[in-house]
């Protein structure tokens, strides 16, 4: 697991580098990378084009760049909408159609940007060579489609094809050439003209596809294996909606019918059940004690350099602020009641005085923690990392609240029993009671919040999650306080989850809630959020978010981590 992780923060590093390029090339300043897609704002950036589908542990980050590149001269000098206009629905059509466009908008990269054009070429041939070396060229699909590639590249660029395989292509290069010549011309002709370059890549594309698909017929009469297992690689290609293989899971997300419906939105079936209460209320004292004892036993066994933690959560939040005046100084404003000193000692040079300024952390920092039941297993780790946390931005004067989410009932409670009493009408919203749960609040200090924050160790109160009301309610609590910076992390494992609400709703209900909650928050910027996945990326939810691996025993590079990504190192 500790590899896996290693590998999901490389691809967050390199995804923030790759979105801070696009946006400097392009100047938009909503691009950014979650869920391992590109976004502008909440509008997916198609990537389609085959040779930029570039894998971290396979690809250098000379692929990447060439890849980045690429990515913001198609933003920059295609038109999106003309570009679905004209894409044909077809597959193996469309994937030539992709691939044709994405050459195009390469072949106008700035004169003044020669990095980037080097950048372009690498890409193209590595994704070449991989073509060729995994066998893909093998078969008559593969090998027409490495062809065309090859032969339009080269018409574009005017440079010769990858001289590796040049005498591979020479006979599917000759037996083409007479079929595709006039367009070929075309290409290089309207390159700078998106509407007259396309109608010449769609009669390649169109030309290609019926020779591919005529390749398959003749492969199917074989009946051969091996072709089968090249036709079946080569339809990876053409698979847009292909599943993610990252090492780390992504949280599933899909569209909510019931929610985009709704002329009111969001709604919940009744709020008369719902609870916000202080964590030692729903602990025993006694129990409260011992759950304590484990939880400094945990903590103590950790390790963690909290002090150090401490200067750096200083210097991260902290902002100079005028405190005073400093005396007797050798340089700064001349200090009046000092002038006598002039007179009776010309050597004085201690004449002056300035203001002198002291780091004050006017910040609040909301942790809110998912208590669904699924978080059991984590839980210790988690009670352990919000406790280390809490004390270390204690020391370091930042104001912090601890709080928590689950339900007060499995399966909906009283609130779905009022419903099935009310004859269950349909799409009743949120179907459960809430529980809300103060850990600490802003104005309470770590040592007297000591006791429940261990109440994070009483498993029963673990049920099911409402995040995006959790949310709103926690950003409602910070609303209120003075502070100027305001920062909230959620700690959660995975998607909203409440059965009642899913099966009276719709499965993306709560899902698509908290997408909206979000996107508000963060537009209106009055509230930083963050995700902190537990072995999940929430990058869907949240656009700064971080994968972090507890099941075993937190070190001091998960802090470090953690503080990265309130530096915005990672997403964005």
């Amino acid at each position: 697991m500790d590899e896996i992780h290693r590998l999901v923060l490389r691809q967050q590093r390199v995804e923030e580098l790759c979105a801070t390029s696009i946006r400097a090339l392009t100047g938009i300043p909503d691009l950014h990378f979650r869920g391992r897609r590109l976004y502008n704002h909440t509008t997916p950036v198609p990537v389609h084009a085959p040779h930029l589908q570039v894998d971290l542990e396979k690809d250098n980050l000379g692929s990447f760049r060439g890849a980045t590149d690429s990515i913001a001269l198609r933003l920059q000098h295609s038109n999106a909408e003309l570009h679905a206009k004209l894409c044909p629905t077809e597959p193996v059509e469309r994937v030539l159609f992709e691939l044709l466009e994405q050459l195009r908008v390469e072949t106008l990269a700035p004169d003044s940007m020669p990095g980037m054009a080097e950048n372009l070429r690498y890409r193209f041939a590595r994704w070449c060579k991989d073509f060729h070396n995994h066998g893909l060229t093998d078969s008559d699909v593969g090998i027409l489609v490495y062809a065309i590639a090859q032969i339009c590249w080269s018409r574009l660029h005017g440079l010769p094809v990858l001289e590796q395989t040049e005498d591979l292509i020479e006979a599917t290069r000759g037996a083409i050439g007479s079929l595709l010549g006039h367009d070929l011309v075309g290409i290089k002709r309207h390159r700078k003209d998106q509407a007259a370059y396309a109608r010449h890549a769609l009669s390649i594309a169109s030309i290609i596809a019926d020779s591919i698909h005529a390749a398959q017929s003749d492969e199917d009469d074989n009946d051969d294996a091996e072709n089968e297992q090249q036709r079946a690689i080569f339809n990876l290609l053409l698979n847009f909606d292909e599943s993610d293989t990252n090492p780390i899971a992504v949280t599933e997300s899909g569209e909510s019918k019931v929610l985009g419906e709704s002329l009111s939105g969001y709604n919940a079936y009744t709020r008369q059940y719902d609870l916000e209460v202080k964590a030692n209320f729903l602990v025993r004292a006694g129990l409260l004690r011992e759950l304590r004892q484990k939880l400094d036993k945990r903590v103590n066994a950790q390790g963690i350099n909290i002090a150090r933690l401490a200067r750096l959560f200083g210097s991260l939040l902290a902002t100079p602020q005028n405190d005073g005046w400093s005396f007797a100084q050798e340089e700064g404003y001349i200090d009046g009641r000092r002038l006598a000193q002039l007179v009776s000692s010309p050597t004085e040079r201690r004449l002056f005085h300035r203001e002198q300024t002291k780091p004050h952390a006017r910040c609040l920092f909301n942790i809110l923690i998912d208590c669904s039941g699924s978080m059991k297993q984590y839980i210790e780790s988690i009670a352990t990392l919000v406790d280390v946390l809490t004390r270390a931005l204690q020391q370091a004067e930042v104001k912090t609240e601890i709080l928590g989410f689950t339900t007060r009932a499995w399966n909906g409670g009283r609130a779905r029993r009022d419903w099935l009493h009310d004859k269950q009408p349909n799409r009743p919203g949120r179907l459960n009671e809430l529980c809300h749960i103060v850990y600490k609040d802003a104005e309470t200090s770590w040592r007297r919040a000591r006791p429940a924050l261990a109440a994070l160790l009483k498993p029963d109160l673990f049920r099911e999650g409402v995040d995006g009301e959790a949310v709103q309610w926690a950003c409602s609590r910070m609303l209120g306080h003075p502070e100027a910076r305001k920062i909230l992390v959620v700690i959660s494992d995975g998607s909203p989850m409440d059965t009642a609400t899913t099966l009276a709703n719709d499965e993306f209900y709560l899902d698509n809630h908290l997408k909206q909650v979000v996107e508000q928050i963060e537009k209106r910027g009055r509230v930083e959020i963050y995700g902190l996945g537990v072995g999940l990326d929430l990058s869907p939810y949240y656009k700064h978010s971080l994968s972090i691996d507890i099941s075993t025993a937190l070190t001091n590079q998960v802090f470090f981590e953690f503080i990265q990504m309130l530096r915005g190192r990672y997403r964005r």
